[in-house]
C-alpha cells in the first residue's frame, strides 16, 4: 500500500483478512522523503500487489520500476484537475493507461478514468466503524441546535460560505461551531461576523479525536463542492450518530438511495435545519452508510480485486 488519502488505505489494511500481509509505504512533508525517500522505498519493496493512492508521482514511480500488478486509486483532484495540468497531466494520464486496475473514490471521476482505462471502477470509501460509532444525542440546555461546521474552511473547493450564509438566516435557533482548519478560516469568521452569526472556533485535532466534536453536536455540516460528491466528514459524522448536511448530487447513480440530495444553497440549508426531522434523517443516512460504506464490505471488494489480479 503506497501513500494514502483520508485514511482510506489505513482502513482497508485494518479490515482486510488477516492472511494479507501489508506493508504501508508512507511519505512525510520533508523534501527528501517526498522525493528520493519514497522512490527508494518503492524501488526496494516487493509484493504481489501494489495499491497506490493518488495517480501522481508515486504511482508513476511504481510503474516505471516495473512493479505489477498496480492498482491505481484516484481520489478526486488528480482526475478533476491535475489530469489537465500541462506537466503533471502527462503523469496522471500515463498512470491511467498503464495501471492494471483503476479505482475511483467518487462517482464524478469514473467517466474520466474510463476514457483512459476500461478497467476503472467506483469503490466507495470505507468508514472505520471501530473509531466512528454512534453515541446518544447530547442534551442542550439552551434549547438551540448545536451545529458543527466540520469540513475544511475553503470557499473555492468546499463551499464553506454556503453553510455560514445558511446558518445566519436562523441564527437565533442555532449555536455554531467550526474547526480551525483550512485556507479561509479568517475569511469565514469575517463573513459570519458581518451576518451577525457568532462561530465558536475549535482547535484542529487528530483524525480519531474529531469524533468527540461530532458527539457534542446535534447536527454536522460538511461541504458544498461543485462536484456534489459525498465527503469523508459526512460519512464519519453519520457513523457517529449525527445527521449530516452536505451537497450530494442526484445525478450520480451510487447516491440514488442517499436521503438528502441537491442541497446546495443557503436557503435550503436553513430550511432543512428548521423543518426536517433530524433523527429520522440520520436513521435513513445511517442505513445508506451501512449498505454502501461499511468497512468489511469494502475490504471484501478490494480482496476480490486483488485475487483476480494475482
Amino acid at each position: 500500500m503506497i501513500n494514502d488519502c483520508a485514511y482510506v488505505g489505513e482502513t482497508l489494511i485494518k479490515y482486510l483478512p488477516e492472511d494479507f500481509e501489508v506493508l504501508h509505504l508512507k511519505r512525510c512533508r520533508r523534501f527528501f522523503d517526498k522525493t528520493f525517500g519514497i522512490a527508494w522505498k518503492i524501488l526496494r519493496s516487493e509484493g504481489d500487489i501494489y495499491h497506490v493512492h493518488y495517480l501522481l508521482q508515486d504511482c508513476y514511480l511504481a510503474l516505471k520500476f516495473g512493479k505489477h500488478p498496480v492498482v491505481g486509486h484516484a481520489h478526486g483532484t488528480d482526475l478533476r484537475k491535475t489530469v489537465n495540468h500541462r506537466i503533471l497531466g502527462r503523469i496522471v494520464r500515463y498512470n491511467l493507461e498503464k495501471c492494471d486496475v483503476i479505482l475511483v473514490s467518487t462517482p464524478d471521476i469514473l467517466e474520466i478514468a474510463k476514457k483512459y482505462n476500461e478497467n476503472a471502477e467506483y469503490l466507495p470509501n470505507p468508514v472505520d466503524t471501530s473509531i466512528f460509532y454512534p453515541k446518544p444525542p447530547v442534551e442542550n440546555e439552551s434549547g438551540k441546535l448545536n451545529v458543527l461546521i466540520a469540513g475544511k474552511l475553503d470557499w473555492k473547493v468546499k463551499g464553506s460560505h454556503v453553510a455560514v450564509e445558511g446558518l445566519s438566516k436562523i441564527k437565533e435557533y442555532v449555536k455554531v461551531y467550526a474547526i480551525d482548519y483550512g485556507r479561509d478560516v479568517h475569511k469565514t469568521m469575517k463573513l459570519a461576523s458581518s451576518l451577525g452569526l457568532h462561530i465558536h472556533l475549535l482547535r484542529k485535532v487528530s483524525h480519531s479525536d474529531v469524533r468527540e466534536y461530532y458527539w457534542r453536536a446535534n447536527v454536522i455540516i460538511d461541504q458544498f463542492p461543485k462536484s456534489g460528491t459525498l465527503g469523508m466528514v459526512t460519512l464519519e459524522a453519520i457513523a457517529c450518530g449525527r445527521p449530516a448536511i452536505a451537497y450530494v448530487s442526484s445525478k450520480y447513480a451510487p447516491y440514488r438511495d442517499f436521503p438528502l440530495k441537491d442541497l446546495n444553497t443557503p436557503e435550503k440549508v436553513a430550511e432543512i435545519l428548521l423543518t426536517e426531522d433530524l433523527m429520522n434523517l440520520w436513521k435513513q443516512q445511517y442505513h445508506y452508510l451501512v449498505e454502501c460504506h461499511e468497512p468489511h464490505k469494502i475490504a471484501e471488494k478490494v480482496r476480490q480485486i486483488y485475487m483476480q489480479l494475482v
